[in-house]
């Protein structure tokens, strides 16, 4: 039995607290949010993020970051993307030297251009930071239907530790070494959900979804092995395999706001119909900052940043990347 802390009570931190509460471990969950503390103390339940599903009656809520983690064996960091720098610099003084954290928010800091590991170790270089990732909506994880997920650690050991704690019959828990190629998959792959979640709200079908999550694919890792991640990454769970759930599930907070868009809606309007931080916002900027910086084309995540922050119509994004200059599919293939 692991003592662990959850710091982030959204969606995604209640369903691993639910999830790490049922392997048998101490779970103590933590927020920033009085009222939410509350309302998880008083019901059992997060209603507003994760409704249906109960929280146990010994699983411990709190405010205080200091007791959330002092002497604890796991962190969990699961505050959305833009509060990663500011959560951690706040845990700093907390943190014991080779305390694990494991980060499972997607994203690339905006103004740095790291990714939240490299964001988080920079915060508490005390630390040993790991990842998870992987097609895997809150929704479901917290009702115990099937998911199979990556853990990302430096260290193998650290991995193996992770991999044995959160493991249960229906979260299968792969290991790699790879957490550069992990996170640029999921934080890239939010951008390329809301140009999916676009094309539905245009009205557009399923040949136009194919395009977007194969062509998508091609673009995160064209961008993603420039920068060293590797290739087999992104053809692998945290890669494609998230990307399809994303641009298919109306769980997706990123497919759902850029429906929205698509509909017509302003970026600021999406966002607040959905009522969670919709991280595919924040990595876009990045996305394209990368992708100059190691001169690579990613012509999907570009229309995404001119409709979300130029203003250009979305069908006029659509029709721009249709008449694109003529291409390969593949340049390397020879024809013989």
């Amino acid at each position: 039995m692991a003592d662990i802390s959850i710091i982030g009570a959204g969606s995604w931190g209640t369903a691993l607290a639910v999830l790490l509460h049922k392997n048998g471990h101490r779970v103590t969950v933590w927020s920033v949010l009085k009222e939410e503390i509350e309302m998880l103390e008083k019901e059992h339940e997060h209603k507003d993020k994760l409704p249906g599903v109960k929280l146990p009656e010994d699983m411990v809520f709190t405010t205080d970051l200091k007791s959330a983690v002092e002497g604890k064996d796991v962190l969990v960091l699961a505050v959305p993307s833009p509060y990663t720098r500011s959560t951690a610099h706040r845990m700093e003084k907390f943190v014991s030297e080779g305390q694990i954290i494991v980060d499972v928010a997607k994203g690339i800091e905006e103004k740095t251009l790291l990714t939240l590991s490299q964001v988080i170790g920079g915060e508490i270089p005390q630390a040993k930071v790991a990842v998870l990732s992987g097609p895997s909506h809150a929704e479901e994880v917290g009702r115990g239907i099937p998911t199979t997920i990556v853990v990302g650690a430096k260290e193998k050991e650290t991995a193996e530790y992770l991999q044995n704690l959160f493991m249960n019959e229906a979260f299968r828990v792969y290991i790699s070494p790879d957490v550069l190629g992990i996170e640029l998959g999921a934080a890239l792959k939010n951008v390329v959900a809301l140009a999916a979640g676009i094309a539905d709200g245009l009205g557009y079908g399923d040949n136009t979804k194919a395009a977007l999550i194969t062509r998508g694919i091609t673009e995160i890792s064209r961008l993603g092995t420039a920068m060293g991640g590797r290739a087999e990454t992104f053809s692998g769970l945290t890669g494609i395999g998230d990307l399809i759930v994303t641009c298919a599930s109306m769980h997706s907070r990123n497919r759902r706001a850029g429906i929205l868009i698509g509909k017509g809606y302003t970026m600021e309007e999406a966002m607040t119909e959905v009522k969670m931080v919709v991280e595919g916002v924040y990595s876009a900027k990045a996305a394209l900052s990368l992708a100059k910086k190691y001169g690579v084309q990613i012509p999907i995540i570009e229309q995404v940043n001119q409709v979300l922050f130029e203003g250009k119509a979305a069908d006029e994004a659509v029709k721009d990347l249709m008449l694109r200059d003529k291409k390969l599919e593949h340049s390397d293939l020879p024809w013989g």
